[in-house]
């Protein structure tokens, strides 16, 4: 299967002023692709549909950015969920804001309160594999509907269960504001876990120290799954929305069956 990715071409700063003007007016959600995802991206059409419904995708992997360059000639900036998290807490959210944590514990809730002196934060901690149980995600879904309007929605359940949540309340047309799929983010954010040196972060190995520091966890990903790419990109064509000439709201993912793939 052959399948075509569109990549927005923002780097933190860049997104930070999109994120700041997007208002609570309308709907939209942010997907941030790293190795997994896009294999993601070639497996599971559901994925897909989610993607093709996302308002901006960001590069969310220096480590791609790099095999872009290697393997496609091409550049695209990187805007990565957990330094996006950051810079909105620390520099776009203000107290009186609305803001919509699904995902982590009260303890997290409570210190980005304390930390940032939160006046409307609305946290939701869905039960382990509430995505396969409806009315699970139903209360989910009518949770983030009942606090809307909302500055900021962080869904922080991983993929794909952020990525299909995000596309529920799009589909449902209810909710108002800007909802970001940010995975472990907060973790990072509130000191649970802790992210790589800067100059690992900026070669492309922030995996490597993850998968030394949670090697149970990540190792299938990294080292059994992760491989994959590079068999998959060969076969993809990446298309790269310059951030000037962006139109506003649109994502469109083309998907197309080749023979050796039926």
């Amino acid at each position: 299967m052959t399948v075509s990715y569109i990549l927005d071409d923002y780097d933190v700063d860049g997104f930070l002023r999109q994120a700041i003007a997007f208002g609570s007016e309308n709907f939209g959600y942010v997907v941030t692709p790293n190795v997994d995802h896009l294999i993601r991206f070639h497996d599971e059409p559901r994925f897909r549909e989610c993607y093709a419904d996302a308002s901006y995708v960001l590069l969310d992997s220096r480590f791609l950015s790099l095999i872009f360059r290697l393997v496609k000639t091409l550049r695209v900036r990187v805007c990565t969920g957990s330094d996006l998290t950051a810079r909105l807490f620390g520099h776009a959210i203000a107290r009186e804001d609305r803001i919509v944590l699904i995902g982590g514990n009260a303890e997290q809730a409570s210190w980005l309160v304390a930390h940032y002196g939160l006046k409307d934060l609305r946290h939701l901690n869905p039960p382990m594999g509430f995505i396969d149980d409806p009315q699970a995600v139903e209360n989910c879904v009518e949770f983030i509907e009942s606090c809307s309007p909302f500055r900021f929605c962080f869904l922080a359940v991983g993929a794909p269960q952020q990525e299909m949540l995000a596309r529920m309340l799009k589909v449902r047309g209810k909710a108002r504001g800007l909802a970001l799929c940010i995975g472990a983010s907060i973790n990072f954010l509130t000191g649970v876990e802790r992210r790589a040196p800067l100059w690992m972060q900026r070669i492309g190995m922030e995996w490597l120290y993850r998968l030394v520091h949670d090697p149970v966890r990540l190792a299938k990903r990294y080292l059994v799954r992760g491989p994959r790419i590079f068999s998959l990109l060969p076969l993809a064509e990446v298309k790269i929305r310059r951030a000037a000439t962006q139109p506003a709201l649109t994502t469109t993912v083309a998907v197309t069956e080749t023979p050796e793939s039926i």
